[in-house]
């Protein structure tokens, strides 16, 4: 029998067609995004931030902003996936549980606060950790939509700076993908072929 998360791996597809009907909870969202941030970040950090766009309104702003994507709007939801710039100073609280819990030293989160502030002082390197752990978060999410009997959508085709200045998002926050997730309608493609092994896989 398959081992029903490699099942959930090996079947999911990248949906266009969503039953425009279907409506998501507050509490069915929040299940979503709280399986989502499961997700790995360095130093525990969780930089990221997950907007639900789900009103009619919200959806064709942002539908205007994603290049009149219709699964924008036909989907229940349309997440925003935001990365976090790397604030070093929150991660004494994050890390707080964590060393009460008796799982790490209070000297080793001290080490990681101080890590933090030294790798993410350059700029470059604090936003490419924001679209990683972003990116990690949205890939949480579809697999999450998918173990709930969802699909999803995810779009990289959009008007950054736009999504930024119609949603609010502040000067430390970048908008990485967009995610629509909702119920199926027939007819959408099944996961397209991949490529060989032989051209993705070096062995060392």
């Amino acid at each position: 029998m398959l081992n029903p998360s490699i099942a959930l791996i090996e079947q999911r597809v990248s949906a266009n067609l969503f039953d425009a009907s279907h409506a998501m909870t507050d509490a069915e969202i929040a299940e979503l995004v709280g399986l989502a941030t499961r997700a790995p970040s360095a130093y525990n950090l969780q930089n990221w931030r997950f907007i639900a766009v789900r009103t009619p309104e919200a959806k064709a702003r942002l539908r205007r902003l994603a290049h009149e994507q219709a699964k924008v709007e036909a989907a229940a939801v349309t997440f925003i996936i935001c990365g976090v710039l790397p604030d070093h100073a929150s991660l004494a609280a994050r890390l707080h549980p964590f060393v009460e819990a008796g799982f790490m030293p209070p000297g080793m989160a001290s080490d990681w606060l101080q890590g933090a502030r030294t790798q993410y002082d350059d700029p470059q390197t604090a936003r490419d950790e924001a679209v990683r752990s972003a990116a990690l978060g949205a890939a949480t999410l579809i697999f999450a939509a998918e173990a709930l009997g969802l699909v999803s959508g995810p779009m990289g085709g959009f008007d950054s700076d736009g999504v930024s200045r119609e949603f609010g998002l502040g000067s430390d926050e970048v908008p990485v993908m967009l995610v629509a997730i909702g119920r199926a309608l027939p007819g959408n493609w099944p996961q397209k072929p991949r490529r060989p092994l032989a051209e993705v896989l070096e062995l060392s």
